[in-house]
């Protein structure tokens, strides 16, 4: 079973934790208590890559399109708590990660107490701790520095986020 989860990463000690909550009727609770080890995976952006952004394109036409992307998958074993010592504190991290870049951030001390207090009731909280960390980036990186360069220079005027992980070529 999957879901899209916002997580935050504590260090404690020599240890990487991941932490998030889900909804209490959320059925993945009763899979993560029946079988702890979990696979968490980030896809900060996959797109298609255009032979038309090729320059080689023009001088060989020997090119086909392909599937740029990046993945981190995130393995280790899973741990409800459901105890306001460990909620507050994930849903205040949670939402001041998820609040900085705005003008007026939101903090959950906002909100009354009570309320807040009844909102986490309805929640469990899940830690991850991190034991195993594989990932891939697939960036036209088998493609000459003229290609790369294009593919980059063409997902930018596309406004495709990948293309923030591309290495620029005149930097």
């Amino acid at each position: 079973m999957a879901n899209p989860l916002p997580f935050t990463l504590v260090h404690q000690d020599d240890r990487r934790l991941l932490r998030a909550h889900l909804a209490r009727a959320n059925p993945q609770l009763a899979e993560l208590a029946a079988a702890p080890q979990v696979l968490v995976v980030f896809q900060p952006g996959d797109a298609y890559v255009s032979p038309g952004l090729y320059p080689s394109k023009a001088e060989t036409h020997k090119v086909v399109p392909t599937w740029n992307y990046a993945i981190v998958q995130v393995r280790g074993p899973a741990r409800l708590d459901d105890s306001a010592a460990f909620l507050r504190p994930q849903i205040e991290a949670l939402t001041t990660q998820q609040e900085a870049a705005r003008a007026e951030p939101w903090a959950v001390s906002d909100a009354p107490e009570p309320f807040i207090a009844a909102q986490m009731r309805g929640i469990m909280g899940l830690e991850i701790e991190v034991q195993q960390i594989e990932g891939k980036l697939k960036l036209s990186q088998n493609r000459t520095a003229a290609d790369r360069a294009g593919v980059r220079t063409g997902m930018i005027a596309e406004g495709e986020p990948l293309a923030r992980l591309m290495p620029d070529p005149n930097a």
